[in-house]
């Protein structure tokens, strides 16, 4: 096992501060929500949810070429420079590989599909979008055909079963190189509101505006998200010549010990965990593989 050093990825398009002027040039809908900060710089209001939408649409627009992009109300708004993040993690673990011939599995892909959006974009890789909320599904599929820079590369694919990630989705003798998943952090909706409402309190806000949103399966499952890692870590095993490197999110360090338990019972052949950082925001990616080489 080896860990990584934490921060963002030196290759993320997001290593310093944003150029506004850039972004509000490059996406006019930006301007309204512009505003200078107590230091005198350009930002904007990261508690409000139009804003920070806003801003994502330039910041995919800017940096990547994506023009149409969109979430419905509700559903969670990610933070972009994180999302790269993972993407460019992983990009280390298959030996910076570029091209359609790259296939990646994305498990709970959301109503923003921003994994497949971002690594279509920087790398090229094909993707399999997977998603057990149907709404979240039509507004998957319909932002890839919103691009087409990157619409033959995504295919978005109903998983009828919240218990399962890769049973009834991987087709007989289809192989991926790496999987993803960016797992639901909490196990009820009162411990999401109660995240909500921190991540709310370090912004200095009191009221009950849902910048960052986010629905049931986004957000929260029975048991959280040690339960639904340790699922597919077990379910992992019956795919083991499917994929090339299995990999998650994990929100709570804590939960490592029980999950490297977890990989040592079903005899996974080579494990990562990779720090990640962005602000004052710390997570990691989980990684496992049952190949030899590894």
């Amino acid at each position: 096992m080896s860990v990584e050093k934490s921060g963002l990825h030196p290759r993320n398009r997001f290593l310093t501060r944003y150029d506004f002027a850039q972004l509000m040039a490059c996406s006019p809908a930006l301007v309204a929500y512009v505003k200078k900060n107590a230091h005198g710089d350009d930002s904007i209001d990261f508690a409000n949810p139009q804003a920070v939408k806003a801003l994502n649409q330039a910041l995919l627009k800017h940096s990547y070429g994506l023009s149409h992009w969109d979430i419905p109300l509700g559903y969670l708004c990610p933070p972009i420079p994180g999302r790269s993040d993972y993407i460019h993690h992983l990009a280390d673990l298959i030996s910076l590989r570029r091209g359609s011939t790259v296939r990646v599995l994305d498990i709970g892909t959301g109503a923003n599909c921003i994994y497949p959006l971002i690594g279509a974009s920087e790398y090229g890789w094909s993707f399999v979008g997977v998603e057990v909320d149907p709404i979240a599904l039509y507004w998957a599929k319909k932002l890839v055909a919103a691009n087409p820079s990157v619409a033959s590369l995504i295919e978005c694919r109903q998983q009828k079963s919240a218990m399962q990630c890769f049973q009834g989705i991987i087709l007989p003798d289809e192989r991926f190189d790496l999987t993803m998943c960016n797992p639901p952090f909490h196990a009820s909706a009162a411990e999401a509101a109660a995240g909500t409402q921190r991540k709310l309190r370090n912004l200095g806000v009191k009221n009950e505006v849902l910048n960052f949103g986010g629905k049931a399966g986004e957000l929260w499952c029975e048991g959280g998200e040690l339960s639904f890692i340790r699922r597919m870590i077990e379910e992992s095993v019956a795919f083991a010549h499917s994929c090339g490197w299995f990999t998650t999110l994990v929100s709570k360090s804590e939960h490592l010990p029980r999950l490297e338990k977890t990989l040592r019972q079903v005899k996974a052949t080579d494990v990562k965990i990779i720090d990640m950082a962005q602000g004052q925001k710390k997570s990691r990616i989980l990684a496992w593989t049952f190949r030899s080489h590894g």
